[in-house]
């Protein structure tokens, strides 16, 4: 089964969706899933054609996840844990105005948005193995606000703020949120067969011009779980871009399908003057997805970051045509000594999102990596499977993200 065979892992809300699809990744992997949703036939049913594990059986869970005493059942005979995914969640769809809802039906989308992930890691905190990783699923409502859906937006935003406190608090573990886009899932099948979904205006503000495949979140939560992602606090966005749109013009859709999810990484590090991340590079075979690591923006001086971030999006550019990645190296923010570099570095973070937002229709992807310039060998290393993920073919709907890496 590999090395991921004596993993254990919860996820709630498995039944349908990105849940059933992660459940689906982490089981082929060899983890054992301890699999929690209110709809025990589904749970029956996804269990039935999960891949067996060497060890203990995968376990179903029913439980109703706004209920707090159901909740703190689930530390009744729970095995050790090495992961919890805090899944589950539900909308709004009855249109009505917030301010002319009652307590009622507000709490309850609270219940189980917000107070639920809270009340599934105190009832199993006591069962977490060291360095277990929390990961809780949010939305990319809860970085704009979405009118008309209740307070899913607030409940996810809180979820988002949630995460960051637990990741303080607790240090000792990983915690971080995942924001999903549109994602084709059985639910937003059956809105697009009944008209009520437009595909076609869905990806409107999608600078990659899709929509996501279930099992491209399900990488982004199995890679959020594992050992290699030192992500903390923050928050991963597989959300082709939306998150980071502001235009006023309908994106365009792209004409091109993802690669397979396993497409082998061909990864070039470019620029790296100090040699402290040619490492990173990897040969793909020759059906590869082609990805660039330029560390030059970190010997630009400061001030002079925009312009180098510029070059290397114009040198990228001018390789490739469609279908690749590009992952800046940046220098941490701090680093900056005075206000004016402070502008140079926020402008030069907002470029990189401006050219997700130029090139998502051709399937070329930037994201950033904040770091030290002066990182040991011992982080360069640690950061590896953080830039061979974001690089890969794993997240072809991932781009226009900055993140800050710890040192």
């Amino acid at each position: 089964m590999g090395e991921h065979a004596a993993k254990t892992v919860l996820i709630t809300g498995p039944a349908s969706g990105i849940g059933w699809a992660a459940a689906q990744r982490f089981a082929a992997a060899g983890w054992r899933c301890v699999l929690v949703d209110r709809n025990g036939g589904a749970l029956d049913r996804l269990v039935l054609g999960l891949p067996a594990t060497a060890g203990a059986p995968h376990l179903v869970r029913v439980a109703d996840l706004t209920q707090p005493d159901q909740i703190a059942a689930l530390a009744l005979g729970a095995p050790a844990l090495d992961a919890i995914i805090n899944n589950a969640g539900m909308s709004d769809s009855s249109n009505v105005p917030l301010a002319e809802q009652d307590a009622a039906q507000l709490a309850r989308l609270v219940a189980l948005n917000l107070d639920a992930p809270a009340r599934v890691y105190a009832a199993l905190a006591r069962v977490l193995r060291p360095g277990a990783r929390i990961v809780n699923v949010a939305s990319g409502a809860g970085l704009h606000a979405i009118p008309w859906r209740g307070a899913y937006s607030p409940s996810k935003a809180g979820l988002i703020e949630q995460t960051k406190a637990l990741a303080r608090v607790r240090p000792e573990l990983c915690v971080s949120a995942l924001c999903p886009g549109f994602v084709r899932t059985e639910l937003v099948e059956t809105l697009i067969e009944a008209g009520r979904l437009d595909p076609a205006r869905a990806v409107e503000k999608t600078p990659i011009g899709r929509m996501a495949d279930p099992a491209e979140l399900a990488e982004a939560l199995f890679f959020l779980a594992g050992e290699g992602a030192p992500l903390s606090g923050q928050t991963l966005c597989v959300d082709g871009g939306s998150s980071v749109y502001g235009g006023s013009a309908a994106c365009t859709p792209t004409p091109f399908a993802p690669l397979p999810l396993d497409t082998p990484l061909r990864l070039n590090v470019i620029d790296d003057t100090a040699e402290r991340w040619a490492g990173m590079g990897r040969d793909g075979e020759r059906e590869c997805y082609p990805a660039t690591l330029d560390a030059s923006v970190l010997d630009a001086d400061p001030g002079k970051r925009l312009a180098a971030v510029h070059a290397a999006a114009v040198r990228f550019a001018s390789r490739h045509a469609k279908q690749a990645s590009l992952t800046l190296l940046l220098p941490h923010e701090a680093d900056d000594a005075d206000w004016h570099a402070a502008g140079d570095s926020g402008a030069a973070r907002m470029l990189v999102a401006t050219l997700a937002c130029e090139w998502g229709a051709r399937a070329l992807r930037i994201n950033a990596l904040a770091v030290n310039p002066q990182a040991n060998a011992h982080t360069v290393t640690r950061l590896g499977p953080l830039v061979h993920f974001v690089a890969g073919a794993q997240a072809q709907f991932v781009t226009g993200q900055t993140w800050r890496a710890a040192d």
